[in-house]
């Protein structure tokens, strides 16, 4: 009986599967897969600066407090004090949005007047108050009136530096960092600063407008 070899010229031969190639691909993946998330995490930051800079809600109309640009980070040596005598960075106090005004802690009627408007357009927010943080910045050993802090509970009042308040806070040539009300943003970026005897309702609709076309804070 004859055997029979067969012929196995033709049998179509297919690559190994795994080693190096295998690992090449996976490596692959995992890079796009690293670059997908970094994209999906700062969509929103990216687009909310890019539609209240560029796109300008509301067919284009200006703001009512003026833009710093560039942004201010908050210096990481600006320290501030409560009246617990514990000292902290002030960037600690990032996260959430920060509308803030400096002074003595006299605080006199201009200086009531600022803390009265910031305590307002931060009620009219509604659900969105919370994202707010109302910062009152002391700039000497004076005591805050007893009166001050019952009216305005919900503000911090922290002592800092005036020299390093003063050179974080801009002004402009006919006023002072105690004349204006200033915003900064969640991630610590000082981004505008209000007129001085300013128009509480124009200072509303800006900041309801950050926290519309904003999700971060």
């Amino acid at each position: 009986m004859s055997t029979h070899t067969p012929d196995t010229s033709q049998v179509p031969r297919h690559p190994a599967r795994g080693g190096n190639g295998q690992q090449k691909g996976s490596w692959q993946r995992g890079r796009w897969m690293l670059l997908l998330i970094v994209i999906i995490c700062g969509a929103p930051i990216v687009l909310s600066y890019f539609t209240y800079y560029v796109i300008k809600p509301k067919g284009g109309s200006t703001s009512y407090g003026t833009l710093i640009e560039p942004q201010r980070t908050i210096p990481s040596a600006l320290t501030v004090t409560g009246d617990d005598g514990r000292e902290v960075p002030l960037a600690s106090l990032s996260g959430r949005w920060l509308m803030l005004t400096v002074d003595s802690g006299a605080c006199n009627d201009a200086c009531a007047q600022k803390l009265y408007f910031m305590r307002q357009v931060r009620a009219t927010q509604g659900a969105e108050r919370e994202r707010i943080v109302t910062v009152f910045l002391r700039t000497d050993d004076a005591n805050v009136p007893d009166k001050v802090k019952q009216a305005y509970a919900d503000t911090r009042m922290l002592r800092a530096n005036p020299a390093s308040v003063a050179a974080w806070l801009p002004a402009t040539d006919t006023t002072k960092d105690t004349d204006h009300i200033y915003l900064v943003d969640p991630n610590g970026n000082l981004m505008m600063r209000f007129p001085a005897q300013p128009d509480p309702s124009k200072i509303k609709q800006d900041v309801t407008k950050l926290l519309k076309w904003s999700r971060i804070g």
